[in-house]
């Protein structure tokens, strides 16, 4: 695969700063960014185990829901989906995200979100194999030692020369590849879309170096939530460098590397890699919720 096109954010500031965007969500279509890296050495896996079905988890608007029931039709596996939420079920028709991947096939099974907390449980997974038989797992979001492996391609050797590597942060697995695929000398910034510490320690077992730190100021509110200034940001953002971002995570991480920038964050001349993990499919589901609130609409 050929590198990921960089383009160059203009953006004056003080301590001439110099960001750049790595475009991982031009990747594919419809298995864009992150989701392509983590799901590249499963699918392989999963061929070599001589598997049909590949199982997964994820909520109503997950890209890697979306991105597991392209990749097993183009692949061809059957897909499954264990979705967070029976409520959810009857909403089909309503969510871009579930009637894409159900016209790639996916299968789902939508459960409480009591029982979708047992996911890593064996039982559980057991349980699931005698309801639609021999299937290979792909966890929540990805992550796994084969989706880190996978991560560890999204560098190249020629960002040596970036000062820091700025990612988004949902279960862990890119920042962990990106870390390990990292120089020592080098910063990495992680932009958790979610709230809460748990991260520092899913992203331990995997990470193989210490020149990380995790930005908490800029989740918003919490996974899937947004505010005005948010869409603003977004589409400004797409209307002055023609880049689209996702309200979930690449909305949020660009947001919060520009204020960091005005608040001389980063060292005079740094130059930061900052990397685009896709997820433009969640933009759809985003602005149904938006327009039932009578609020401003993300720009497509």
């Amino acid at each position: 695969m050929e590198p990921s096109l960089i383009q160059n954010i203009s953006f004056k500031n003080d301590k001439n700063v110099q960001l750049f965007i790595k475009r991982e969500d031009l990747i594919h279509p419809f298995i864009s960014g992150n989701k392509y890296r983590k799901l590249k050495y499963n699918i392989e896996e999963a061929k070599r185990l001589g598997k049909k079905v590949l199982l997964t988890f994820g909520g109503a608007y997950s890209n890697h829901i979306a991105a597991t029931a392209f990749s097993g039709k183009e692949n061809g596996f059957k897909t499954i989906g264990v979705i967070r939420g029976e409520e959810i079920k009857s909403k089909i028709d309503d969510n871009p995200t579930l009637q894409f991947a159900k016209s790639c096939g996916m299968q789902f099974l939508f459960v409480t979100r009591e029982d979708y907390r047992k996911k890593s449980n064996i039982d559980y997974v057991a349980n699931l194999k005698l309801k639609f038989g021999d299937f290979y797992l792909i966890p929540e979001g990805g992550t796994n030692t084969l989706a880190i492996q996978g991560c560890e391609e999204i560098l190249v050797e020629k960002d040596a020369e970036y000062d820091f590597i700025c990612t988004c942060v949902g279960t862990g697995g890119t920042i962990s590849g990106i870390i390990n695929a990292s120089n020592e000398e080098q910063k990495i910034l992680g932009f958790p879309a979610l709230k809460g510490d748990f991260l520092n320690g899913d992203i331990r077992k995997f990470a193989k170096r210490n020149n990380w730190e995790l930005i908490r100021d800029y989740h918003f509110g919490g996974y899937g939530k947004i505010k005005p200034e948010l869409i603003a940001f977004i589409n400004a953002f797409k209307k002055t460098y023609g880049i689209p971002l996702d309200p979930i995570y690449t909305g949020k991480m660009l947001y919060g590397i520009f204020d960091l920038v005005k608040q001389n964050f980063f060292e005079q001349n740094a130059k930061i890699l900052i990397i685009h993990t896709g997820g433009l499919q969640g933009i759809a589901g985003m602005n149904k919720k938006l327009k039932q609130k009578n609020l401003s609409l993300i720009d497509v």
